[in-house]
């Protein structure tokens, strides 16, 4: 019974693990920031945990779908070499399967509790990131993931228009923010993980282009993403709040890009790397603080 037991755990543990539950919790994060800023306040609580739940399964799904399409090359890669599907633990049908059923669970649940908008939304995420960026892009070329992060874009999108019932134009503004923000957060991880990259045969742009090339194109998309989050101010759609937020939190990242770019060979990547992820969060958290508390000026 106890080994029984064991197994069990273990089984579910390797099932949570295909949905890469860190990587959720962001996406999460900027689709209840395009609730808010739809609702213009606090969205409907019954319609947030819709968006939560349905985003949560169709990016599990996503992130499944993931595994099984890259199962050779994750067994290539130190990082990699342990995920469920490329050690064995999971079968390829059993993960592929599996993807596909979270996802059609998401797709049905976002339609009945939101919009069908907002679920053909959820679904072009997927979608997008299993056939556009795992499939065509990722082993193709070095701007991979600067077209690619058109698929992690889409959440603040599925947000707003779960609430609102349409796209906007701070719905595009959202995803602008979230598209120009991918490139420097993942050239920095691509930088700490380049000879993983190398050995598996993937075209990130440090092993194409070179750490240098890699820093340059870091910093001036790091000064692109700052300015355009300030700029979402002018749009009258977020106050004050949020733009001494934005403008310090893009000051940050700014440091971290140019001083990335100074220092010798990747020193200085991994605290690049750490910034980007709470930069969006809490750029995201100060959007709903404005909406809620501050309102529109």
């Amino acid at each position: 019974m106890i080994a029984q037991m064991t197994a069990s755990r273990s089984v579910i543990r390797d099932y949570v693990a295909l949905t890469k539950p860190r990587i959720i919790s962001l996406l999460l994060l900027t689709a209840l920031g395009g609730m808010f800023l739809g609702a213009r306040g606090l969205p409907d609580w019954q319609l947030v945990l819709v968006v939560l739940v349905g985003g949560a399964l169709a990016a599990g799904g996503a992130n499944a779908l993931n595994h099984y399409a890259d199962r050779d090359i994750d067994s290539l890669m130190r990082r990699t070499r342990a995920r469920p599907v490329a050690r064995g633990a999971v079968r390829p049908a059993s993960a592929l399967g599996f993807g596909i059923a979270l996802n059609a669970v998401a797709f049905a649940l976002m339609w009945g509790g939101a919009n069908l908008l907002c679920a053909l939304l959820t679904l072009s995420a997927t979608l997008f990131y299993v056939l556009i960026y795992t499939k065509a892009l990722k082993r193709s070329t070095p701007q991979n993931i600067v077209i690619g992060g058109a698929a992690g874009a889409i959440p603040p999108m599925v947000g707003w228009a779960a609430v609102t019932g349409y796209l906007g134009l701070p719905a595009l503004y959202l995803f602008a923010i979230v598209f120009f923000w991918t490139p420097p957060h993942f050239w920095a991880l691509a930088l700490l993980l380049k000879d993983d990259y190398a050995d598996a045969g993937v075209p990130m742009l440090p092993v194409v282009a070179g750490v240098d090339q890699t820093k340059r194109s870091i910093l001036l998309y790091t000064l692109l993403v700052a300015a355009l989050t300030s700029m979402f101010f002018v749009t009258g759609e977020l106050g004050w709040f949020y733009l001494l937020s934005s403008a310090a939190l893009g000051f940050g990242f700014i440091f971290y890009a140019y001083r990335l770019w100074k220092r010798p060979n990747i020193e200085g990547a991994k605290p690049l790397y750490l910034y980007s992820l709470a930069y969006l969060a809490l750029l995201f958290a100060a959007m709903m603080v404005d909406a809620t508390v501050w309102g529109v000026v």
